[in-house]
């Protein structure tokens, strides 16, 4: 099957600008990225074909090699030119690509800029974290056990046994990278010999294999702060996995997800709560008391003849809001109970009370119900 054209991919005409591209690969990569389409195998391949289109178009020399040759200038094995390289023999490797890709997009998000010389910082972490609706109303201290990359304590993160040190690597002298050039190309590549660290060891040690970490578990408490949604991440700067041989640790990403409470239904600040009130309630008005979030309850005042699904809002009675001293609204609904399990006095009652009301208009809303019902019927009879 043929590639796409890498301008046709990104969207862009063949006289982009830099920041056009970058623009272009920023809103199609936040589009198709794996992380926001889980199982999308389509949308996978999407991300990889516009991260490998951008990957071309903005380096200089590769874009005007595609340019010129096209996909050829990139696959080998064909009669295209340098043969099963790309243009002058070149070999493009796309596989460290897509890392720098995500690093430029993304790495903001997930705290993963590249350091530079191949510094080897530790990757971040993500937790889930399932609180309450209560947490997260009141706020929170959470304590979680989490298992990470940590400095060897042996070697004290250096990777060198005993009083050794680690050594300038003298392939790159130090700076991770190495640089092959042939003609107008110039291309750099990670050091084989220290693997981007830009130091080698020659004496490991031996609790660590020259990694300068372990791996163990850790107790961190996380604060919950008052408000938080669904959703809502909290980063712990530097309780990530720890850097190759002292470089800098990464991050702790803390995901929350409150769980469905039995009695309110959270939007956004607010709260929504049904409670039941007795048909005498309903008919002849009342107070009655409800539940709110905090653990009390509030007193809310009924007024005679509400009917079932009639809302009433209850200002300052909701959700704690982040970073903010008011408070959201709760809506109450009002679920109208029939009564049951009548004793006969109460049945002879209730029968009084429907014969003292046939010439009455006690019950507007079934009145006019089944006279639109006669008049339908009167309809169809003509």
């Amino acid at each position: 099957m043929a590639k796409q054209d890498y301008y046709a991919l990104l969207g862009v005409p063949k006289t982009a600008t830099a920041d056009d591209l970058k623009k272009a690969y920023r809103k199609l990569a936040m589009q198709f990225h794996p992380d926001r389409n889980p199982g999308d195998k389509d949308a996978e391949q999407k991300f990889k074909d516009i991260s490998e289109a951008y990957d071309v178009l903005k380096d200089d020399q590769k874009r005007g090699a595609y340019d010129r040759f096209g996909h050829a200038a990139f696959e080998g094995g064909r009669g295209g030119p340098g043969g099963g390289a790309g243009p002058g023999g070149f070999d493009f490797n796309f596989g460290s690509g897509f890392a720098d890709i995500f690093d430029e997009m993304f790495g903001d998000f997930m705290g993963q800029r590249r350091q530079g010389g191949g510094g080897g910082r530790g990757a971040d972490l993500k937790y889930n974290l399932e609180i309450t609706l209560e947490e997260a109303f009141k706020g929170s201290q959470a304590t979680i056990r989490v298992p990470s990359l940590g400095p060897c304590e042996a070697c004290s993160g250096s990777g060198a046994a005993g009083a050794s040190q680690p050594q300038t690597c003298g392939t790159c002298g130090g700076a991770g990278q190495v640089r092959a050039t042939q003609g107008f190309f110039t291309i750099q590549r990670t050091c084989p010999t220290c693997q981007g660290q830009g130091r080698v060891i020659k004496d490991p040690c031996k609790s660590c294999g020259g990694a300068g970490r372990t791996r163990r578990e850790k107790t961190l408490q996380v604060p919950i702060p008052a408000g938080v949604e669904d959703g809502t991440r909290i980063r712990l700067a530097g309780e990530g996995e720890a850097g190759m041989r002292g470089a800098a640790t990464g991050d702790l990403y803390i995901f929350l997800s409150v769980t469905p409470h039995r009695m309110f239904q959270r939007e956004g600040a607010d709260l929504q709560c049904r409670v039941p009130i007795p048909l005498t309630t309903a008919a002849l008005g009342g107070t009655i008391e409800v539940p709110t979030i905090d653990g009390t309850r509030a007193k809310l005042q009924i007024p005679a003849g509400t009917q079932s699904g009639a809302q009433f809002r209850m200002r300052g009675k909701g959700m704690s809001i982040l970073r903010n001293p008011n408070r959201g609204d709760m809506y109450v609904e009002a679920v109208v109970e029939t009564p049951v399990n009548l004793t006969k006095r109460q049945q002879d009652l209730l029968r009084e009370f429907e014969k003292a009301g046939e010439d009455a208009d006690t019950n507007p809303q079934s009145s006019g119900f089944f006279a639109k019902v006669r008049e339908l019927w009167e309809d169809l009879k003509d």
